[in-house]
């Protein structure tokens, strides 16, 4: 079990989820179950993950849970089309976080799963933009940096640079 958050971004986005929404929640989660799905139900939440479909060509799979909220936890940035499945929830809360673009990194892209890449690596305004423009009104917004321990210009710029944005809004 995960009973010591091991990460970081873990660490963050726990907190960001505890003060816009406390336990207990029930939460639709999109993408399959994962270790941070297991760190939510340790904090008292009720999790529900989606099942690995599509959400480009299934938005309305989110319409089959009656949830308190729907979170995101870089989910959106593999999306080519993010906007249908935002305008899709139902729920008047949604808690996320995407990768931001980062001018000395390329997007992330896995050459063995084609389900493990990057479509969007968003600019916090973009983000916002785009949650606006599917109805959805943020509330408070965060960010934080995502430190490697390897020694180089990259790992340096990482220590000051944020990577994570994290939103939460309501409809």
């Amino acid at each position: 079990m995960y009973s010591k958050i091991p990460i970081k971004r873990y660490a963050h986005t726990l907190k960001f989820l505890q003060e816009v929404l406390p336990a207990p929640a029930t939460i639709l989660d999109l993408g399959v179950r994962n270790p941070f799905s297991e760190i939510m139900e340790e904090n008292g939440y009720t999790v529900f993950n989606t099942e690995g479909e599509d959400l480009d060509e299934l938005p309305e799979v989110v319409q089959k849970y009656n949830v308190d909220a729907v979170t995101a936890f870089e989910i959106f940035e593999h999306l080519v089309a993010p906007f249908n499945v935002l305008r899709t929830i139902e729920t008047s809360k949604i808690i996320t976080t995407v990768p931001l673009n980062l001018w000395f990194a390329k997007a992330y892209r896995s050459k063995t799963d084609m389900r493990d890449r990057h479509y969007h690596e968003f600019e916090d305004w973009q983000f916002d933009w785009l949650l606006e423009k599917s109805g959805w009104t943020i509330k408070k917004r965060e960010k934080w940096t995502s430190p490697i321990n390897k020694i180089g210009f990259r790992p340096i710029l990482r220590k000051f640079t944020p990577r994570y944005y994290a939103v939460y809004a309501e409809k």
